[in-house]
């Protein structure tokens, strides 16, 4: 039986304590019995836009599994007497998983990103696990799919046979798109956001030293300047505020 779930907020946001392995067992554990469900990798953007966006926060309140992706989200989670939780990142998680699912047989469905990095993906994936069996990887268009479009791509993914629908379209899309397709999609839905272009080599991931030290967010920075300068410096600035409005609380809360 797996262990009771333990949430603690972060900027209002629910996030799991969670190590790594409980992660991918728990996410196994559903697969195994084709359950719809959804699991959100939640990060400083993640939370801040939760925070100013009441039906994003609903969908992340909502989701089965809420990860700490970003190592501000685990250190929050430290600070409020989960001692030993780290980060659970998204590309991680994928790969952790994905080497379970070589092993036991269990396929896997790609979602999201583009043509040309779903096929770079798949190859990658297949050189490192020749067992892996990737039932199914399809790119949407960047618009919003119309009913029809979105019909075939749910038979399309439920006939595949797959588990677990690894989706990549960024957030907050992603998570808009798995929590709309709960109980239709017959698998747990992950959103890994940009996990499709580091592990197809489209993005350099930042060395392990940043990502263990909080510092993957400064490396996208500098390989993503234009796209990512003005997210960083108002949700990190907001992450900073809350975080401390959050602490100053707490403080009021135990104090004398």
């Amino acid at each position: 039986m797996s262990p009771a779930r333990r949430t603690l907020p972060v900027l209002g946001t629910p996030i799991d304590v969670i190590d790594m392995a409980q992660a991918v067992q728990r996410i196994a554990s559903w697969a195994a019995d084709a359950q719809s469900r959804v699991v959100c990798l939640c990060n400083v953007h993640s939370v801040v836009t939760a925070q100013r966006d009441p039906a994003f926060g609903d969908v992340l309140a909502q989701a089965d599994l809420a990860a700490p992706d970003g190592a501000p989200v685990a250190w929050m989670l430290r600070r409020q007497g989960a001692s030993t939780q780290h980060r659970v990142s998204g590309p991680d998680l994928m790969l952790d998983y994905c080497e379970h699912a070589a092993q036991s047989g269990e396929a896997i469905y790609l979602y999201g990103g583009q043509p040309d990095t779903l096929a770079a993906l798949q190859t990658r994936l297949l050189q490192r696990w020749p067992t892996l069996r990737i039932a199914g990887a399809h790119a949407p268009p960047f618009r919003e799919a119309n009913a029809e479009e979105d019909a075939a791509d749910t038979a399309r993914i439920n006939a595949s046979g797959a588990r677990t629908v690894w989706v990549g379209l960024g957030c907050p899309k992603q998570e808009a798109w798995m929590q709309a397709h709960r109980g239709r999609v017959q698998a747990v839905m992950l959103g890994v956001g940009a996990a499709f272009d580091f592990h197809a080599g489209v993005l350099p991931r930042a060395p392990r030293w940043m990502r263990e030290h909080g510092l993957e967010w400064l490396h996208r920075l500098a390989s993503e300047p234009r796209r990512l300068g003005r997210r960083y410096l108002v949700t990190n600035s907001l992450f900073i505020a809350g975080a401390l409005r959050q602490w100053l609380g707490t403080a009021r809360q135990h104090g004398p």
